[in-house]
């Protein structure tokens, strides 16, 4: 393993470890506390909507950053997604991921924090994840590209 491949393995740890620090204080590693934020009508708690407040002035300014710039801090090669397209699958996807969101309290990031802390119910919402990520793989693979390809012979 070259050095710069060390380096970039510990740096992704650091990172990993920080996101995952920012999660458990801040709340969103708990399912109730999502729920809580969702719950309008109910006992609403806002305190999550200055999490993502957060994340949304983080994340603007990186991007911003970003877009000017060709490698990464460490010397790799930057590549940031280019489609600005809101399709079908994209509607889908945020319908599917929102709906998962409200009814477990989980999204990615905090689910697997909490399952790494032993949390069983996020257990269960990881495995139903990669499940229906093996399942989009395999439904994109051997359904939608084949019928992309026969509809566009190029």
């Amino acid at each position: 393993m070259s050095k710069n491949s060390i380096l970039h393995r510990v740096s992704e740890f650091l990172v990993g470890l920080l996101f995952g620090l920012g999660l458990i204080l801040s709340g969103m590693t708990d399912p109730g506390k999502v729920t809580g934020f969702l719950d309008l009508f109910g006992l609403w708690d806002p305190s999550l909507a200055l999490v993502m407040g957060g994340a949304i002035a983080v994340g603007f300014f990186a991007f911003t950053l970003a877009k000017k710039r060709t490698i990464n801090f460490l010397g790799g090669m930057l590549r940031l997604p280019t489609n600005a397209q809101i399709d079908k699958p994209l509607i889908i996807g945020s319908v599917l991921f929102g709906a998962g969101w409200g009814l477990a309290g989980f999204c990615p990031g905090p689910a697997l924090v909490s399952m790494a802390s032993g949390q069983p119910k996020a257990l269960i919402f990881v495995v139903a994840m990669l499940i229906g990520m093996v399942g989009f793989e395999l439904l994109d693979r051997f359904v939608h590209s084949p019928r992309k390809a026969a509809l566009n012979p190029h």
